[in-house]
């Protein structure tokens, strides 16, 4: 029975590939066919939809790393068409793990924007469905043509997310949004159009193929081509100086949406580190490695500018902004360099900052509501028992100025939670001990200070770029340190006459399962870092990649009775 259960378990598994696309688009058009007034049914929709989403992604990460044991991999062929002729879907670890960091993020949002962020426009509900959906399909497709339909779908769905709750400063700043990303997409088109004219083909796997047999005259056309391509992934990756747009976008955008953006970079640097590592690896021929400096220079660029810009800043949201700018810029340096052991160390520390940013842009929204007006943190009486604590005078001899004891002083619990919160998010964006942040930045030093190591594999030597990026990994997480401990004395420490703040279940409950997320990581590190060395093995030997993609064989159709031997199944197979 049981070797029953795993034959039909491995025999569904790949068609659950097609789920993370399928559920959010059609809870979206189910939702779309609802009144507006029914927003506790959509927002019901919304939370199952996306808890559901996330169980098929955990299933889906949990079956990649054991089909990658095997050295296999998830093919899915919606069309039934062979590459590089169809639409194609991969699923590999890397794809799959940011499918879980999606969901986690995504229900985590939702769940916090239940209080009162969803009803502050129309089409909240559909429009995170779509995002969800073009996210999942970025990291899903495995060829350009459908990579930008899904880009499209996700950034379509963002101008409303970020219009969501009106008002003048997300107006402004979502006109900017909009002019840079059409811009981007544009050159998305121009960049593929070229390469499609020069190898043929848009499908990655058969990218990785072509791009070595490109003949020489052709082969400086090819970089450019690819210098565009990769200028659009860029400016959604945020690097510098194309990324003055994210801070005052994401600071306006309400809270939920800010923590959902907090992927949206995440979708730029898994774009160009899929990318690059298929079409420019150490097999590609004359092109090998090409445009891996450019990464590491504007990795770092984009490193500096986020921590200058997180210690110049005095608003929470700002704080955030440039915090995601400063994950990006190290992820995009740290690729760069295309050794695997490095690679690994980024894949660890590329989930944990974006929890524990996404848990900022939250934990920026109460803090600030509590900083302005304490009332608007009221909760009804059935919330009242979650983070809530009572001031209890307890007998001492210190008192206050106002005499009132000092010691023994109960700290309000929800005072408590936010304070610890914010303690957690700068530990993990500094890069602190003992915390998941320091874990991941501690693996890429210790790669860069032995890029010849056990296991390593070919790539740039570290020389002055590596020692260069060792620096600044210590410099701007001592540059975060101070920004966020000052803005922590200056709203915990320093604070007075300002009522005690009270929490909905629903306010704390998101942010301590993503600070959670963080701390499991810390954990688990050994079997994380496990799981990421396993995806950099694979990611820098792409030949698995595009042996399983081109490899794939539609299935046969239905046979008819009586001779028909020039009859063939949609996939071009004889029956």
């Amino acid at each position: 029975m049981m070797s029953q259960f795993s034959a039909l378990t491995s025999a569904l598994m790949p068609h659950l590939m097609l789920a993370p696309i399928a559920l959010p688009l059609l809870t979206a058009a189910l939702m779309l066919l609802l009144r507006e007034e029914r927003q506790r049914l959509k927002l019901g929709l919304n939370i199952l939809s996306t808890l559901l989403g996330l169980v098929i992604s955990i299933a889906l990460l949990r079956w990649s790393h054991q089909a990658g044991s095997t050295l296999t991999m998830g093919v899915y062929l919606p069309g039934n068409w062979p590459a590089p002729f169809g639409i194609v879907l991969a699923l590999d670890r890397l794809s799959a793990m940011m499918l879980a960091l999606t969901s986690g993020v995504a229900l985590c949002s939702i769940v916090f924007s239940a209080t009162r962020w969803h009803r502050a426009g129309v089409h909240y509900h559909p429009l995170f469905q779509f995002q969800l959906m073009g996210l999942a399909g970025a990291f899903l497709t495995a060829d350009l043509f459908n990579l930008f339909v899904f880009f499209e779908i996700m950034l379509a769905a963002s101008y409303g997310l970020l219009l969501h709750g009106s008002g003048r400063t997300r107006i402004q700043a979502g006109l900017h949004y909009i002019a840079i990303n059409l811009a981007a997409s544009s050159l998305f088109l121009i960049g593929a159009s070229m390469l499609y004219g020069i190898t043929g083909t848009l499908n990655m796997a058969d990218l990785a193929r072509a791009i070595p047999q490109v003949a020489a005259a052709d082969r400086g056309l090819l970089h450019a081509a690819a210098g565009i391509l990769a200028t659009a992934f860029l400016i959604k990756a945020a690097v510098w100086p194309l990324n003055f747009w994210l801070v005052p976008a994401y600071s306006a955008a309400t809270a939920p949406v800010g923590a959902l953006f907090a992927l949206m970079t995440k979708v730029g640097v898994y774009t160009l580190l899929r990318l690059w590592t298929l079409m420019f690896s150490s097999e590609a021929g004359p092109s090998a490695l090409f445009g891996g400096l450019w990464l590491i220079g504007g990795g770092m660029l984009t490193m500096a500018f986020g921590a200058i810009g997180m210690l110049g800043s005095q608003r929470l949201t700002h704080l955030a902004g440039f915090a995601a700018v400063l994950s990006s810029g190290t992820l995009l340096a740290a690729a760069g360099f295309g050794q695997n052991l490095l690679t690994a160390g980024l894949l660890y520390y590329l989930p944990s900052s974006t929890l524990a940013v996404s848990a900022l842009f939250l934990l920026a929204d109460l803090i600030d509501r509590w900083r302005n007006d304490g009332s608007s943190l009221d909760v009804d009486d059935e919330d009242a028992p979650f983070l809530n604590a009572q001031l209890i005078p307890t007998p001492g001899l210190n008192l206050d100025e106002d005499e009132v004891v000092l010691i023994g002083r109960v700290i309000p619990a929800a005072a408590a939670f936010l304070g610890l919160a914010f303690l957690v998010c700068t530990l993990v964006v500094a890069g602190l001990p003992p915390l998941s942040g320091f874990v991941g930045k501690f693996t890429m030093l210790t790669a860069l200070l032995n890029p010849m190591g056990l296991g390593s594999s070919a790539g740039h030597q570290l020389g002055l770029p590596g020692w260069t990026l060792l620096a600044l990994m210590i410099a701007t997480g001592l540059l975060a340190l101070i920004a966020l401990t000052r803005v922590g004395v200056r709203h915990f420490w320093a604070a007075h006459d300002r009522p005690t703040p009270r929490l909905r279940i629903a306010e704390g409950l998101p942010v301590a399962v993503l600070l959670a997320g963080c701390i499991a990581l810390t954990l688990q590190a050994d079997s994380v870092m496990r799981f990421t060395l396993a995806t950099a093995n694979a990611l820098h030997s792409p030949g698995t990649y595009i042996n399983a993609v081109m490899s794939t064989v539609p299935r046969p159709g239905p046979t008819h009775a009586g001779p028909s031997p020039a009859a063939t199944t949609p996939g071009g197979t004889t029956p």
